[in-house]
């Protein structure tokens, strides 16, 4: 659902919950709440939507490890079963 060209979602994270969002330009949205592992300060990143589809379509895992500093770092991605396949993804602007 996101922009064709843009690609970006954005993803707002607090206590044991993310909220993923996506829009485009025909004022379209389309929002997704996930159960996570998480106790640390609320955040709100953005990630171009391609990229995190092509890692997770690489994990064989089901439970996925997402390392976030802060919204504007580096992300590192893995498994939760294989830590020594690693992926590292930008956050993009919102």
């Amino acid at each position: 659902l996101s922009n064709e060209k843009y690609r970006g979602i954005r993803i707002n994270i607090d206590k044991n919950q993310i909220l993923i969002k996506a829009n485009n330009p025909e004022q379209e949205e389309a929002e997704e709440v996930l159960e996570v592992d998480y106790n640390g300060e609320p955040m709100e990143v953005g990630f171009n939507v391609s990229y995190l589809i092509e890692i997770l379509n690489a994990i064989e895992d089901e439970n996925i490890v997402f390392s976030l500093v802060d919204s504007s770092s580096s992300c590192l991605i893995h498994g939760n079963n294989d830590p020594k396949s690693k992926y590292v993804v930008m956050p993009m602007r919102l």
